[in-house]
């Protein structure tokens, strides 16, 4: 079984090219080749050709460990829940930014063994950054221009500060009563003004994890494969992705690939993040 420092280089290069495919679609006028999902989301040839790529690459560099990917088969997703280690992947998270443009959009790999992602990468392919943490050794930052050569960078979430304002990061395309009642408690609750930052994708998780944002409250649909990768950035960065209950999520552990609802966080010690989850506490985790 290999270590999972020496998994860096090539998963690094995996997104990367991954990565160029999706943007030479992006790039080209009408080349999205947009389809409907049975759910009704969007899917396009960047989604497929970034599959197919990501599949046969984690098969080469890890021939044991099967692949989950939201664009595998319903097939392949009903085999899932004999692996004890697999990759869980989104070949491209922000499908519906991809089609509007906005830039917001990620790939999503995740290393899970036992229900826990002991590795996570987010990969940003207009920028070429990729963001990898490795619980219990680290988190770091990445950027290439040509995919052969990387700059490096540590990462850590900031420590909260109640002089400062607190940074609420929510998705750009969802709204709930839930989340104006948590903003409304935080907003009682500290002492500083929230400042709000709206983006699609796992973006972020990555500005939790480089100190750009605090707090990520998520309470509307969204899959394992989302969250995977920025659940283990986030621990191995000194954060957490917990559950309504306060535990962190676990994976491939029900019957449903859905997430439940959770709040990402920064400073993961701070006693705020206990007084929000007890006033907030509903006894399930999933609602």
């Amino acid at each position: 079984m290999p270590e999972l420092n020496d998994l860096t280089d090539p998963l690094l290069r995996l997104c990367f090219d991954a990565g160029e495919m999706i943007c030479s679609h992006y790039h080209a006028p009408g080349d999205a080749g947009l389809q409907s999902k049975s759910d009704d989301s969007p899917l396009t040839q960047a989604d497929l050709d970034s599959h197919v790529h990501l599949c046969r690459g984690l098969k080469q560099l890890t021939p044991e460990w099967p692949m989950l990917s939201e664009e595998s088969s319903p097939a392949r997703k009903a085999q899932r829940r004999n692996w004890p280690c697999y990759w869980l992947v989104d070949p491209l998270d922000g499908t519906k930014e991809f089609v509007a443009g906005t830039g917001e959009f990620t790939i999503n790999i995740a290393l899970v063994r036992d229900h826990v992602p002991v590795l996570g990468l987010l990969y940003v392919p207009l920028q070429r950054r990729a963001y990898l943490g490795i619980p219990g050794q680290g988190a770091w930052c990445f950027h290439s221009v040509d995919g052969q050569s990387w700059s490096r960078d540590i990462l850590a979430a900031r420590p909260l500060n109640t002089e400062a304002p607190l940074v609420v990061l929510a998705s750009r395309r969802h709204r709930n009563p839930r989340l104006r009642e948590c903003l409304a408690w935080l907003e009682d609750r500290w002492q500083a003004p929230l400042e709000r930052d709206n983006s699609g994708s796992a973006l972020k998780f990555c500005q939790i994890a480089e100190g750009r944002g605090d707090f990520y409250p998520r309470f509307s649909p969204c899959c394992e494969w989302d969250v995977a990768a920025g659940q283990a950035l986030l621990e191995a960065c000194g954060g957490a992705v917990l559950g309504l209950d306060g535990k962190p999520l676990r994976y491939n552990a029900r019957d449903s690939l859905m997430s439940p609802h959770f709040y990402a966080l920064g400073d993961a010690g701070h006693p705020l993040w206990q007084e929000l989850l007890a006033h907030f506490y509903t006894g399930s985790g999933k609602e």
